[in-house]
């Protein structure tokens, strides 16, 4: 996005240095190979919900170039973004690969040169102007301007600190939760909507509602990866241990879910247990392995069920305790909490306050957004606002000599 912006506003020469064989590769794997571009409009005020870190200080760059610009700015290059029911924006064509070829033709028609299997290993200020980059498969090469956005990667971190940026330490964000759980396991496949989730680590409390997936290892889903994205520095000093409590009864609270057995145990008294379940959004899969979980006979009827038994029942479905035993395993499109500290970066610009000439934006910064779309926004928006401050200010230098 920089790279683009700035040759479309007449900068000359602009190369991007990858050091893949392909770039974009973040992009291709995103959504599951559908590439989530970003969220429909949201309120900057509710910044608070969507990023767990940098939520204040993006503030200033969204009121430059949000979501309703990069939906402008791929329209404009040729690729239409549809929104789905939940907000999320994908590309029309519904896959990832839409997105990378919108992206280099762009490139392309702007003149920006790239090339791959070029790995930045040193960035070091020239003594006259600009800087001086070197790695494998780079000769030493001159930038009056450089732009990184090196994602989580530990390269982009090492260069940043070498110029005497202020890092904060990445830890891991968005991951699903391992638990100590068979019973619940076994249902894996299972999601399920308006899931409650309260997290106590220490003095912090965390708590999201929404979709979980059930996983052969713990959660997973939406829900549960807001939650690690809040918790993210809380699970990691507490080593991915941890209490979690789950509401299954999808907000109607326990007194409901009482008086819901109470009334099955009349109405459904001759009705087995497994037949006939008392909330109709549990699936009945689950709702059995409840029942496993209480000690109670599937095949028991409703007017024979023990008192102490539907009490049980009660406590899981609305106050469940699960101890975490780690974190699921990473994909590839993981997200990191971490990275350059905001102060260390003028968010009008995007440009380093420590090494004049030096633009940072993307997961590089200590920003980082729950699912939906918000990680991709931060680095449009960054790489944006990045791509138009080089323009100006190799422009104004060009000026002046």
């Amino acid at each position: 996005m920089a790279a683009i912006t700035a040759a479309e506003q007449g900068v000359q020469q602009v190369m991007v240095l990858e050091g893949t064989p392909e770039p974009l590769q973040k992009v291709r794997i995103s959504g599951g190979g559908r590439c989530n571009v970003t969220h429909a409009c949201w309120d900057p005020r509710e910044l608070t919900t969507h990023y767990p870190r940098g939520s204040r200080p993006l503030r200033g760059p969204f009121s430059h170039f949000a979501c309703g610009d990069a939906i402008a700015w791929f329209d404009e290059h040729g690729l239409t973004l549809v929104e789905e029911p939940d907000g999320r924006m994908f590309p029309q064509q519904n896959r990832s690969e839409a997105v990378i070829q919108c992206l280099q033709k762009a490139a392309r028609a702007s003149g920006v040169q790239l090339r791959t299997k070029a790995m930045v290993q040193q960035l070091r200020v020239h003594p006259e102007r600009g800087f001086v980059l070197e790695g494998r498969g780079l000769e030493p090469l001159h930038a009056r301007s450089v732009m990184l956005a090196t994602g989580g990667h530990p390269s982009g971190r090492k260069l940043v600190e070498a110029l005497g940026h202020q890092v904060v330490p990445p830890v891991p964000s968005l991951f699903s939760l391992a638990l100590q759980a068979p019973e619940l396991t076994a249902c894996s496949g299972i999601a399920i909507d308006d899931v409650g989730l309260d997290l106590k680590l220490g003095s912090q409390r965390f708590r999201q509602t929404g979709r979980v997936l059930i996983t052969h290892r713990g959660l997973s889903g939406p829900a549960t990866l807001r939650l690690s994205a809040f918790a993210a520095r809380a699970l990691h000093q507490s080593r991915y241990r941890g209490e979690l409590k789950l509401d299954w009864s999808a907000g109607l609270g326990r007194q409901e879910v009482e008086q819901r057995l109470q009334q099955w145990r009349q109405d459904q008294a001759r009705r087995t247990l497994s037949a006939a379940k008392p909330l109709e959004h549990l699936p009945r899969r689950l709702w059995q392995a409840f029942l496993t979980m209480a000690g109670v006979e599937a095949d028991r009827r409703w007017a024979d069920l023990p008192l102490k038994a539907e009490r049980q029942l009660v406590e899981l479905l609305c106050a469940q305790r699960l101890s975490i035993k780690g974190r699921g395993p990473f994909g590839e499109e993981f997200v990191t909490a971490g990275g350059v500290a905001l102060g260390d970066v003028n968010l009008a610009t995007m440009e380093s306050r420590r090494c004049p000439g030096l633009y940072l934006a993307g997961e590089l910064l200590d920003v980082d957004g729950v699912t939906g779309g918000f990680n991709f926004q931060a680095c449009w928006s960054g790489g944006w606002l990045a791509g138009q401050a080089i323009s100006q200010a190799l422009t104004e230098s060009d000026q002046t000599r």
